[in-house]
């Protein structure tokens, strides 16, 4: 069991690793920006910062293409007798929603998985995420904030629901 847990959860974070070839890169006297209308300000396609909630610790992010994206954190959880969190989702994003005056702040959702790993004599748990969450992005800060729910349905080794989610910040390069 311990085998395919881990196994699942590599599975899981690789895809944060998820390679694209569609952006261009316009170089200026500034940072490298990539030129996609929906991710303005954003110096690349990789983001990485904290996150605080369930869980807390680190958070990663990966655009695939203008409205698409994988992410990710690994950390701490306030669940009983956890050791290690880790969740990956995709995520769409709709940038039209919310009109900003400056900034970009998309909703998106997604789905993904999460991995509990114990530190007791109870068994890891392997869930189901569906994430929902609002991000600013600002215009000329390689920086953006989020803040996310994700309803969970754990699947091993017994079935329950719960909520995960938090708020935080990624510095994008």
């Amino acid at each position: 069991m311990q085998k395919i847990l881990t196994t699942v959860a590599l599975a899981m974070f690789s895809g944060i690793c998820v390679r694209a070839d569609d952006a261009t890169v316009i170089t200026t006297d500034k940072a490298p920006v990539v030129s996609t209308g929906s991710m303005s300000g954003l110096t690349g396609k990789f983001g990485a910062g904290l996150i605080v909630g369930e869980p807390t610790g680190g958070s990663a992010k990966y655009w695939i293409n203008d409205n698409l994206a994988v992410d990710g954190a690994l950390g701490w959880s306030t669940h009983d007798h956890t050791d290690l969190y880790l969740h990956s989702d995709v995520l769409w994003h709709n940038f039209d929603l919310i009109p900003v005056s400056q900034g970009r702040l998309p909703l998106y959702y997604g789905v993904g998985g999460l991995v509990r790993f114990r530190n007791d004599s109870n068994d890891n748990q392997i869930g189901i995420r569906v994430p929902v969450g609002v991000s600013y992005l600002f215009d000329n800060a390689p920086v953006d904030i989020f803040a996310e729910i994700g309803p969970a349905l754990d699947v091993a080794p017994d079935v329950r629901g719960e909520v995960t989610g938090g708020s935080g910040v990624r510095f994008w390069f």
